[in-house]
């Protein structure tokens, strides 16, 4: 009785260490090992970063072009983000509900900055972001075994990411393109009277 409790004892262990290997496996799968999980996962955390940075460079901008830039990723990367939740929902994917820690460092940092000073490190940021997204999308576009849905997701998206990168070169260009533009303090014209004799006017010098 005694042996036959050890050996049941000793399979239902194995059994349920089997069992927590499996599970613990497949969250790994879920967590970062699907490209399409990564994928979605990207994607969200990116609309919600670029609708929450857009605000802000409606609240902190000064130059109107980055005023402009900052409605148009409010516009998109919602739009965006809904149809995002759309191809979720029908894939049975769990979408993140914040942005990443790099991402809210970034809003951090720039919410503390106002006016010229803010518009340069908002357009840098949208430049370095949109960079990798247009990659990222571009490769989920193309990638065959991708999910049939989150691949149709990159193929709607690339082009207007696209289009938010070549308006965000724009934008950069010329703010930096402003900044160095900035001439010296012209120093104080002579006076023309200063560059004649003391002797003063009618005066002959001997």
């Amino acid at each position: 009785m005694q042996k036959f409790l050890v050996l049941f004892l000793s399979l239902s262990f194995a059994a349920f260490a089997q069992s927590s290997n499996q599970q613990s496996k497949s969250a790994a799968a879920k967590k970062g090992g699907n490209p399409d999980a990564q994928f979605a996962t990207k994607a969200a955390q990116g609309n919600m970063a670029e609708v929450a940075l857009g605000k802000l460079a409606l609240q902190n901008g000064q130059s109107d072009d980055v005023k402009k830039f900052g409605q148009h990723m409010v516009d998109d990367h919602s739009k965006a983000e809904q149809d995002l939740e759309g191809v979720a929902s029908k894939n049975n994917l769990t979408l993140p509900q914040d942005v990443n820690v790099q991402q809210k460092a970034e809003q951090t940092r720039l919410s503390k900055l106002n006016g010229a000073a803010f518009d340069r490190a908002y357009m840098r940021l949208m430049v370095q972001d949109h960079t990798k997204d247009v990659a990222e999308f571009k490769k989920e576009a193309n990638r065959t075994a991708s999910n049939g849905d989150l691949r149709d997701y990159a193929k709607r998206n690339y082009p207007t990411l696209d289009d938010h990168l070549t308006m965000a070169k724009a934008v950069n260009d010329a703010l930096t393109a402003k900044a160095g533009g900035k001439s010296a303090p012209k120093s104080p014209k002579k006076n023309s009277s200063d560059t004649k004799s003391s002797g003063g006017p009618g005066l002959l010098l001997i």
